[in-house]
Formats: structure tokens, sequence, C-alpha cells
């Protein structure tokens, strides 16, 4: 039995404005209706693997129960990391929480954001490696290129046998003259960041390679605590770990590598012509999505993300134009990569949308903001079937709340009482106060709030069905 772990802590920015720091692409439906959280889980449920490990942060852990919940998966564990450190130190984990389950475990380390639309032959290639990975090997996945790319690192592969390549060494991103040479040799691959092996070779690994890292995480494991159904892993000790990469940390030393070359389709969708290239397109090589129109516009990507927004492209060629309610991109398709850079740009200039999606993601539903001023702030909230939101009040604000669907449980001090559709509720400075939703379909109400200061700072939780504090 494989046991997949699906790491998803990362907040890349090269898909902004889709992907913030905030909610990071893993989570979003890039391409097709699933996430790529969502599709990377469900590449790895069927037989022959076990329930995944997930392993994110802490602002995504609600994220990730809500999303695998909407494709019936239950993870075996959800490990939050009180900081990123990069992938070695997450892989160290992942290791020692699957011994700890069996000390036989085979654990698949694999990034939550790549899209590979062939699960099937994806899967069957990992199979193919489970009889090295069962033999002490640490085995990864190099992927047959199909062209010369300098955004990726690459493998050398060297023998093989019965399908299983000798891995000579790992080699990074090249520039163009030497991608051109790569590409050209059948030897090379491109490197997945996918690796299966025994957990306690891995750990063997560690502690030959990186043996501070893994006291340190082990240290780090050993006072994790529960919380709800997450695993919280100790912040001090965690902070005191090493960021950096499996491969520099592990692999690029190990001298039982193997490599396993996968012949189908994947890619890692790093930046907007990926996903340009993986959309389906138009007569003239456009990718539309969303309320968006191309007049006489070729080989451009248009994507409308607000429901009551109209994008339109006129004459464009090679353009990547992204719409949000919050924020607009617009960039030519061989510029796309330096999104980076703007996201730095707005970072210096304190703009919001630079890190924050207009949508807030909470353990109880989403709400975003529709109005803002000085002294007041107009909200729509979404309350999912059953959820509530704390008992909690404010220092500074009061609140109306005006239910627009469905049927809202109101607690403003002593008095309880049922809110339908049409009906209002007025919300005192200082009063202590809940709103849950007790129907089976979503409720969603306009808040409007008035004071002095509006920031989501100013909340004093009394109790909180999600443990936060």
């Amino acid at each position: 039995m494989i046991f997949p772990v699906l790491l998803c802590g990362g907040s890349g920015t090269r898909l902004w404005p889709l992907s913030r720091k905030s909610y990071p692409k893993q989570f979003t439906d890039v391409i097709g209706d699933d996430s790529l959280f969502q599709a990377s889980a469900k590449r790895f449920c069927g037989e022959g693997f076990a329930a995944p490990l997930v392993i994110t942060g802490d602002p995504f852990r609600f994220i990730v129960t809500e999303q695998l919940d909407e494709i019936g998966v239950t993870p075996a564990g959800i490990l939050i990391e009180p900081e990123g450190r990069n992938t070695a130190p997450a892989a160290c984990a992942a290791a020692l929480f699957a011994i700890a389950q069996d000390p036989e475990a085979t654990i698949l380390l694999v990034p939550s954001d790549h899209a590979i639309p062939q699960p099937e032959l994806f899967r069957e290639t990992v199979m193919m490696g489970n009889a090295a990975a069962s033999r002490g090997q640490i085995v990864t996945f190099g992927i047959a290129p199909s062209r010369a790319e300098t955004g990726y690192g690459w493998l050398e592969t060297g023998d093989c046998d019965d399908g299983i390549y000798r891995l000579e060494r790992f080699i990074e991103k090249p520039d163009q003259a030497r991608a051109e040479e790569l590409f050209a040799d059948g030897r090379y691959l491109w490197n997945a960041g996918v690796f299966l092996t025994k957990a306690r070779v891995l750990l063997e690994a560690f502690k030959t390679h990186a043996p501070d890292m893994l006291d340190q995480v082990h240290k780090a494991m050993e006072a994790a605590k529960g919380d709800l159904s997450f695993t919280r892993i100790d912040p001090p000790l965690w902070a005191g770990v090493e960021d950096e990469s499996i491969d520099f940390a592990v692999m690029e030393k190990a001298g039982n590598l193997s490599a396993v070359r996968y012949d189908g389709h994947w890619t890692d969708l790093g930046g907007w012509e990926s996903v340009w290239l993986e959309s389906e397109k138009d007569g003239n090589g456009n990718a539309i999505t969303g309320a968006a129109t191309a007049l006489d516009c070729h080989d451009s990507l248009l994507r409308a993300e607000a429901p009551d927004q109209e994008l339109v492209g006129i004459g464009l060629k090679n353009i990547v134009a992204v719409a949000m309610r919050d924020a607009v991109m617009v960039a030519d398709m061989s510029s796309s990569q330096n999104v980076k850079q703007a996201v730095k740009v707005l970072k210096g200039r304190e703009a919001k949308q630079a890190l924050e999606f207009p949508v807030d993601r909470r353990p109880w539903g989403w709400y975003e903001t529709l109005a803002l001023s000085d002294r007041f702030q107009v909200k729509r909230i979404h309350v999912n079937p059953g959820a509530a939101l704390s008992l909690q009040s404010h220092h500074h604000r009061s609140e109306h709340w005006i239910v627009v669907q469905g049927t809202a449980k109101v607690t403003v001090d002593e008095e309880v009482k049922l809110i339908t559709e049409n009906q209002s509720v007025y919300i005192p400075l200082g009063a202590v106060h809940r709103m849950e939703n007790p129907g089976k379909l979503p409720m969603v109400l306009i808040e409007v709030q008035t004071g002095s200061y509006l920031g989501e700072d100013d909340i004093v939780r009394y109790e909180d069905i999600y443990a936060r504090t």
C-alpha cells in the first residue's frame, strides 16, 4: 500500500491575480471543475493507495478539509506547518508521521499543484517504481520532455532495467542553449519533484545527509499537538529547522536513487503561458474563460473571473488578460512569467491585492467586501449548512444583518431567535453575538458595519467550534 503525501503549503504568485498568498493556485480551478489540490487527491485514490496525508499551512487548514469533503476523500491526517520551510522538512515530517503508523510504510511525496490529465497512466507509472522502492531505492519520476524547457530542472538517467533507470544526477534549470542539448538527448527527463520510497529509507537518508534537520524535525513532531482533526507541529521547534528543498538536502547526495519515465502529459502550470497551452481554444487559438469576448484576437488568453463582469479583447495577439473584481493583469504572453515582479511592486505599495484574495475563506463559509469607507463596510456573508460563526463581540463597531437567502439562528446577548429572508437584526456595539445556519442549504446575508475601526482583528472570541484563538 502506497501512502500519498500531498504537499500544499505553497503560496505561488506566478498565476497572480488568480493565485495569491491567501488563496494559492493549488486551491483554484485553474483548469477543469476541480481545484489542482482536489485533482491531486483524486489521482491517488483507489487500489494500491492508502488515504492521503496532507501537509499545509495554518491559513489553509479549513480550505483543505472543505475541498477534500467536496470530493469525498477522508485524509489519514493533516499536518499543519507553523511556517513554510521548503520541501525537505515537510518530507521529513511526513516520513516520521507515516512510520509511526506503519514501520514499513511506503510514501509518495507529490506536489498538489500539478496538472496530470491522465491519472490512470500516472498511477500505473508510480506502481512500476514500487518494486524498486521496496528494495530500498528512492524512486523519482521523470517526465518525457516535449520541448527544450528552461523553467524546469532535469534528470540525467543511466542504465535501465525493467523500466527502472539508474539516476545519474539532478540538473538545475538550464539556459536555452543547454536546454536544447538536453532535449535532443533521450537520457534526460524533466524533474517533476515526485518521490516514492520507504519512510524508513528516507529517514536513513536524512540521518546520513541532513542529520541536524532530522533531529530538529523529530523534536518538533514529538512536541506536536492535536487540534480538532489537525496535527499542529510545534512552532518554536519548527522555527529552528533549516529552510531547504529535498533535492539539495538529500536527493543530490544519496546513492540509492532510481528514476521511472512518465510518457504521459504533465505540467506544473508555472505561468499563464502554461495555462494557455493546457486550455481548450477556439479556431484562432484563443483560450476564453467566463464572460470574455475575443474580436479579431489570436493566440491569446482572456479570463473573466467575476460573474457580473465583461472582458472584451479586440485585435489582440499573444496576450494574457486576467480580470478579477479587484485586479486586472494584462501581459504579452512571452512576458507573463514576470508577473512575480508585478506582485513585488504591489507589495511595495502595500496594495492588498498583492496578497489577499477578494473572497475571504473561513471554516464556516466565506465573505467578500462589497463597499468600504472610513466608518462603514458592507459585506456579503455565505454560511455553509450546519456551520456557525464564533460567539464574539467588537470594541469598535456595531453591525446590521439582513438575511437574503435561507434562515439564520442569531444570538444577541441573552436573546436567541431565527431570522428568515428579508428580515434583519441589529448588533449593538459590545454585544456578545453569534450567527448560525441551522438549515440544509447555504445561508446568505448582507452585513453593514459602522464604527471607528472595521479591521478583522477587532474580534473577541468567547466560543468557537473551530478552535480558533
